[in-house]
């Protein structure tokens, strides 16, 4: 009998409980065993904090947000933030504590749950450790270029554009500019999805270097016909020419994070386009809220179908791959080729030129 270890790692996402249920009930119709680890790796580093999975506690999760088995940004087990008895708090590597541990409980393979940062902890565990790894990909930001998408992002869109519709009716009322920063790191997925969605004015994204005074030409022009507001969008990880990407001080960090902390480029054009066309500007931040909730059907159906199909890779043993989609199909991609690079916007997708054609500037 196969025993099978699963962890989320990183930010959490709508559908990892999708996941979590399908891994689950595919294991036990083959006659195997599912363990969750804890927050990330610490289930594997604390065996006490393992969890053996069954059917029965699995039943109704699938709609509901989050992870039943939490999640961590700075749980790389390589470089993990532990307390010493001073109180002072060091990185140390504890990969071959968990190492021992998994083969200790005689686990058949870990599935990784996770970003392109969690996925390249698993690699290494794969190429470094020899632990059989598969894994899934998770993130919002959809990315990840190995796979056609990434569960999480459509409820991220949804909920983004849901705002965006609310704003419209305010900023109307007001005469006033909304700017709504979103999540997306470096690649501009949610804004641009949403911002065309919400029929935003302006939608700034990463790949897309924005000149600011073209930006308040937009919102001029909106006033010589006759529409005294507007909606910009804009991405996280977005930059005005000649300027550096807008991150938290180092004060808001958290020890052992990987990332660069973004946030704060919302604040920024605001500010710029209230000093530069006297309109009435106001910023929103949604944040976490694109990563709450229940998943869309869309989310919902791809996370049981990458779930199902990392099963299914346990049983044929392609391990240090990844589930990816490939329309209509899953099929196994190697971890060195998945974080290889991320996904972005292409200039010259039909997003793009869609964008362009119905009147949104795009910053450039």
């Amino acid at each position: 009998m196969k025993k099978i270890v699963i962890s989320t790692g990183g930010g959490d996402a709508p559908g990892l409980n999708a996941v979590i249920y399908a891994v689950v009930k595919s294991a036990h119709y083959r006659g195997w065993e599912v363990y969750g680890s804890r927050n990330g790796y610490k289930g594997l580093l604390n065996p006490e904090e393992l969890i053996h999975l069954t059917p029965e506690m699995v039943e109704d999760i699938t709609p509901t947000g989050g992870t039943i088995l939490g999640s961590t940004n700075k749980g790389n087990p390589f470089a993990m933030p532990v307390e010493n008895m001073a109180g002072e708090t060091q990185i140390v590597d504890v990969s071959d504590r968990i190492m021992q541990n998994f083969t200790a409980m005689g686990f058949s393979c870990h599935i990784a749950v996770g970003g392109d940062g969690s996925l390249e902890i698993a690699h290494r565990f794969a190429v470094e450790k020899g632990m059989p790894v598969i894994g899934v990909p998770k993130t919002i930001d959809n990315d990840l270029l190995a796979t056609q998408r990434t569960f999480g992002c459509d409820t991220a869109v949804a909920t983004a554009t849901e705002a965006i519709d609310k704003l419209h009716s305010t900023a109307k009322s007001h005469d006033r500019v909304m700017v709504v920063e979103v999540m997306g790191r470096d690649s501009g997925w949610i804004a641009i999805n949403a911002g065309i969605s919400g029929c935003a004015d302006v939608i700034l994204i990463p790949e897309i270097p924005f000149d600011i005074d073209k930006v308040c030409a937009k919102i001029n022009d909106n006033e010589l016909h006759h529409k005294h507001y507007a909606i910009v969008v804009v991405a996280e990880g977005a930059c005005g020419k000649n300027e550096k990407v807008i991150c938290k001080s180092q004060e808001e960090s958290e020890v052992g994070r990987q990332e660069v902390l973004l946030g704060g480029i919302g604040d920024w054009v605001a500010k710029q386009i209230k000093k530069k066309t006297g309109k009435d500007t106001r910023s929103l931040v949604l944040g976490h809220l694109q990563r709450g909730g229940s998943p869309t059907n869309f989310d919902r159906q791809l996370a049981l179908r990458f779930g199902g199909a990392a099963v299914r890779m346990v049983e044929d043993g392609i391990f240090d791959h990844m589930v990816a989609l490939a329309t209509p199909n899953m099929k196994p991609v190697p971890l060195a080729e998945a974080i290889k690079s991320r996904k972005k916007v292409p200039l010259d997708s039909d997003k793009v030129m869609t964008a362009r054609d119905i009147g949104i500037c795009l910053g450039d």
